[in-house]
């Protein structure tokens, strides 16, 4: 898939769901409670156990979602990670090695930055959006801070965003969200499946809506 494509997708989805678990077993049911409420783009953080496995596990068994990686802080687990399959890399912090690496590959880059250098710094060294990280204690007024020298640039909130808070995000204008966190538990019962599934659905609803 063409890293075009792959931005459309991820563009109009406007979500990206974060992985990050303790547990490798859990990983399986996690993402398919996710796709079940009907999340479409999901990442795979390298500090999860066995989360290269994991990434190729998750484009056999779902070819029709995107699989990224997501906590990719140098080159090499940039590499490894698309060796592995991940069809986008994202990013804590900005790295322009990190997407040299993916756009070699064709890959597109959701590269962490939270101050306006940088993000100046991460649109420079070519990211595809920007992911603006840790968002949660900066809030709503510092995002239209940023945004309104830097207008121009793609933003995903990542950090502290929930059920909650989603609109008053998209009334300042993002461009989409990364949610982890609550929306993503290991599974110890059928309840905690039906949990994520539900909960799911009602957040990519109100990003929706």
């Amino acid at each position: 898939m063409k890293k075009e494509t792959i931005l459309d997708k991820i563009g109009k989805e406007k979500l990206v769901v974060v992985i990050r678990l303790s547990e490798q077993k859990y990983i399986p049911e996690v993402i398919k409670a996710l796709v079940t409420g009907g999340v479409k783009v999901l990442e795979i953080t390298s500090n999860t156990p066995g989360f290269l496995e994991e990434i190729k596990n998750a484009r056999i068994a779902y070819p029709d979602i995107l699989v990224g990686a997501g906590t990719v802080i140098n080159a090499k687990i940039a590499k490894d990670a698309i060796e592995a399959g991940a069809q986008f890399i994202v990013t804590p912090n900005t790295n322009p090695e990190v997407v040299k690496v993916s756009h070699d590959n064709n890959v597109p880059v959701l590269m962490g930055a939270l101050t306006p250098t940088e993000v100046c710094n991460a649109v420079a060294a070519g990211a595809d959006v920007v992911k603006l990280f840790p968002i949660a204690n900066m809030g709503v007024k510092y995002f239209k801070a940023i945004k309104g020298p830097l207008s121009n640039v793609a933003f995903f909130a990542v950090g502290g965003i929930s059920l909650e808070n989603i609109q008053e995000w998209k009334e300042a204008g993002v461009s989409g969200f990364g949610l982890g966190g609550n929306l993503v538990k290991p599974i110890h019962n059928q309840q905690n499946f039906e949990s994520i599934v539900s909960l799911a659905k009602e957040v990519i609803k109100t990003i929706h809506k």
